[in-house]
């Protein structure tokens, strides 16, 4: 059997040229074939100067062949192949993790505002597509947040990093997030974050809750953790996985973290009973709002029968 494709989504923009490199790479670490993919949409709405020329001929795409000249004479490139699509790239680009093992795409394109941090279709593809989705943001996003790295952690050599809810883990997120840290023969940072100061709600007249022990709560913590990571520590041995513990806010940890990760790895909401469509957590948008680098999105595992 074939193995699927890494998928790059190109739209010409600057931003979609970095994640097409993100994409090379990560099929060469694969051994997975790449697949080019343009999404191209002619509306009433268009540039003037794509109006004027009308849509190309099937078989013309000037993206694709911006993205061909780019990598002619390249060596130790993956097994290319370039797609041209027409239609909604907010529809079509999720449509493609289908049959990928990894959809790659820009913050934004070309659409849009210049303001927006995250573009409407890679907020779709991340939240909408049955692989995990990469997105690659522009340079010095995040730098100068002044969250900086968690404190008490080393910020010696590469390394990837994945949140983890102990209280509910997302076995697909931590897999993949073991599978990028041993492709990448570098560390794997675990931040479990518990929410601190607890929140108490008291009825009037009612006894307050005896006072909660930070130590004990964080000491659970990793505790929980490290059961949460044993099965996939047993599959990737040679990976070195360290866990770090934290107060507060899972994002602001996740997107400290990134200023010195090589990716970010996080989870999409399992969808539920009440709410059947597809959606994706505060945590996983403020941090691929705000990461000030490359951040994958994992779609849960499929339900067991």
């Amino acid at each position: 059997m074939s193995t699927q494709p890494v998928v790059a989504a190109v739209d010409g923009s600057d931003d979609s040229l970095r994640a097409l490199e993100w994409a090379i790479d990560a099929a060469r670490r694969r051994a997975a074939p790449l697949r080019v993919v343009h999404v191209r949409q002619y509306a009433a709405w268009g540039q003037p100067e794509v109006l004027a020329a009308g849509p190309p001929a099937p078989a013309e795409d000037p993206v694709l062949d911006l993205v061909r000249a780019r990598l002619a004479g390249r060596t130790g490139l993956p097994a290319v192949d370039f797609v041209a699509l027409d239609g909604a790239p907010g529809a079509l680009l999720p449509e493609l993790g289908a049959t990928a093992q990894l959809l790659v795409l820009g913050s934004r394109g070309r659409g849009g505002f210049a303001s927006l941090l995250l573009g409407s279709n890679s907020l779709a593809a991340a939240r909408d597509a049955e692989c995990p989705v990469v997105v690659v943001p522009r340079p010095g996003r995040g730098a100068g947040t002044g969250t900086g790295t968690p404190a008490g952690t080393d910020t010696a050599g590469p390394f990837v990093v994945v949140g983890l809810n102990v209280d509910s883990p997302d076995e697909a997120t931590l897999a993949h997030a073991f599978d990028e840290a041993a492709l990448r023969d570098i560390r794997l940072r675990i931040v479990a974050a518990y929410p601190w100061p607890p929140q108490t709600w008291m009825l009037p007249g009612e006894m307050p809750s005896p006072q909660i022990d930070q130590g004990a709560v964080e000491h659970e913590s990793r505790t929980l953790a490290r059961g949460c990571l044993a099965p996939h520590r047993e599959r990737h041995p040679g990976v070195v996985a360290e866990i770090l513990v934290l107060p507060g806010d899972a994002a602001g940890h996740l997107v400290a973290a990134s200023e010195n990760a090589e990716l970010v790895v996080v989870g999409r909401h399992r969808r539920r009973l009440l709410a059947p469509a597809r959606m994706m957590g505060s945590v996983t948008q403020a941090v691929l709002l705000h990461a000030a680098g490359p951040v994958a999105v994992v779609p849960p595992a499929p339900p067991e029968e």
